[in-house]
């Protein structure tokens, strides 16, 4: 089995082109492995679709499937055009969150990047939460995948003190990917993320999508403006109108090619 490793921010995925195989999940947990596999945050098959041009279906690195990846989806369409799957700069491309459309970034033949409509955030309000004896006041957004954003005042509350903690926590029966924000500025963020069935990874797309809808919700940042949200991995641009439909701005890149023998 071929497969491409590539990356968007430094959330990093082993991206195949074909039909998902019976192992899935015991494949996803093997390669994703950082120290007996290729290591990646998950595995993205692109697959034909009768509904848009192409398809994509995520898995995390325990072997679930996500609905939706914007750091992903991004690669996808580097993958795409850099192959010659198609010459085309715009794309629609199907998911379990449904179809979502980007326009590349190309630059000396190459694609470097895209800019993609993630459709409509729906900020569900605020709810309170008791963590590890903290109270959390956690504003949850639904991206075409559910999140959970914390904009908290001690410096201790941490993805990897309260991330599991909160994914895990009965509140979410499905889990819940799980942002820390902070402020830094006029439509400046500072996010970091601990995603549901990977853990910390150094950037996350919808995540990304889903702490701009809620500031915006909450007046930390304007609406139809560019906000730029600085991840582990970089920094994203996403602009949040007044309707709520966001659209996020990123580089994508490839690191190596792979074969895996024993797949």
């Amino acid at each position: 089995m071929r497969f491409t490793k590539m990356q968007g921010l430094g959330n990093d995925y082993l991206y195949v082109f074909g039909e998902v195989p019976a192992n899935i999940e015991s494949l996803c947990k093997k390669l994703s492995d950082r120290h007996f596999g290729a290591g990646a945050d998950g595995m993205i098959y692109i697959t034909p679709s009768e509904n848009a041009d192409f398809g994509m279906r995520i898995f995390n690195a325990d072997g679930s499937e996500a609905k939706m990846c914007g750091n992903g989806i991004r690669c996808v369409g580097k993958y795409l055009y850099d192959k010659g799957y198609t010459d085309k700069t715009e794309l629609k491309i199907e998911t379990l969150s449904g179809p979502r459309a980007l326009t590349l970034d190309i630059e000396n033949g190459k694609a470097v990047g895209a800019c993609v409509d993630m459709g409509k955030a729906a900020v569900e309000g605020e709810t309170p939460l008791t963590v590890r004896g903290k109270e959390l006041k956690l504003t949850l957004v639904n991206v075409g995948n559910p999140h959970a954003v914390c904009f908290p005042e001690d410096e201790d509350i941490l993805p990897e003190t309260y991330g599991e903690s909160i994914e895990k926590n009965k509140a979410f029966p499905g889990g819940v990917n799980v942002e820390f924000v902070r402020v830094t500025g006029k439509n400046r963020l500072r996010m970091r993320v601990w995603e549901r069935g990977s853990g910390i990874t150094m950037a996350c797309g919808t995540g990304a999508c889903a702490s701009c809808a809620a500031a915006v919700s909450k007046g930390l940042c304007a609406a139809s403006e560019p906000i730029a949200v600085q991840l582990d991995g970089g920094e994203l641009e996403i602009t949040v109108s007044e309707d709520g439909r966001v659209l996020m701005r990123g580089p994508a890149e490839t690191v190596y090619e792979g074969e895996c023998a024993e797949c």
